[in-house]
């Protein structure tokens, strides 16, 4: 509970600033968090980055101080953080649909992207089951992909991950698996975001193993972490509900924040498990 009040400090931080620097550290503050935390939680949370939604908060109140037809663009455009009337006209003819110039005009439509809170909502009556591990290092070998998310649509997605993998080295894969978590993994680690709502992180496909020739596969190294681990039956649709309660009800509820390490599916027998790293 906590932290969603904390969570909302750090919007009205965001909201009072919103013409001037922003400072994530301070952001993260408030929010009683570490910085990758707080916007790890706030893009699950909201389906946005935290730079995008800075991104539209802005360009949506300096679309209605464009009605004011005695400011000049330039000033708006300085104000709100862009260095020339271009970058600016071009960031709010992608948002908006329309230039500066036509947003003046009282009755063009233009877009609103209202103030966020967050609010912690326990669904009831589904149990977690989860443990929490602290685990030495160990290693992961796969099928490394680099991977985009712009407004959490993947380039590449999930899916051309999959298929650019063939059933043999799936199998070939899964033979590798001998050390928890056991099965197919799926690794998510590395992640960063940019001022421009550009987040990118790094996707292993693979296996959990002691074994030393990998045959040509990428590798990670996974330092020694303290672990939750979020059992999980059923198909896809159990799985991502899951990952969304474990953002939104178990990591508000209890006293541990996200690690600035991996986020591991591991898959085996139709049965799945949720890795989280994170830390007191």
């Amino acid at each position: 509970m906590d932290m969603m009040k904390g969570m909302n400090k750090a919007l009205d931080y965001i909201e009072v600033n919103l013409d001037s620097h922003i400072d994530l550290k301070e952001v993260a503050k408030r929010a009683y968090c570490s910085e990758y935390h707080f916007k790890r939680l706030f893009s699950f949370l909201s389906g946005i980055t935290l730079s995008e939604y800075i991104r539209r908060r802005r360009l949506a109140i300096a679309a209605l101080e464009l009605r004011n037809r005695q400011v000049k663009v330039i000033d708006i455009a300085i104000k709100y953080g862009y260095r020339s009337p271009d970058a600016f006209s071009r960031a709010f003819q992608n948002f908006h649909g329309v230039n500066p110039t036509l947003a003046r005009n009282p009755e063009q439509n233009l877009k609103a992207s209202p103030k966020l809170s967050f609010q912690l909502t326990i669904q009831g009556g589904t149990q977690m089951k989860y443990r929490i591990v602290e685990k030495g290092p160990f290693k992961v070998v796969g099928v490394k992909y680099v991977v985009e998310m712009v407004n959490e649509i993947l380039s590449p997605t999930y899916e051309d991950m999959i298929a650019g993998i063939s059933d043999y080295k799936m199998k070939e894969l899964e033979s590798l698996s001998n050390k928890e978590p056991h099965g197919l993994v799926h690794v998510s680690v590395n992640y960063t975001e940019d001022m421009e709502g550009k987040a990118t992180f790094d996707q292993y496909i693979g296996a959990v193993t002691t074994i030393e020739d990998t045959n040509g596969y990428s590798t990670l190294d996974i330092p020694p972490l303290l672990w939750a681990i979020f059992e999980v039956d059923g198909d896809w649709t159990q799985v991502e509900d899951h990952w969304q309660r474990i953002y939104s009800e178990w990591l508000p509820s209890f006293s541990y924040e996200l690690a600035e390490g991996p986020e591991i599916l591991a898959s085996k027998d139709h049965k799945s498990e949720i890795w989280i790293s994170i830390k007191k």
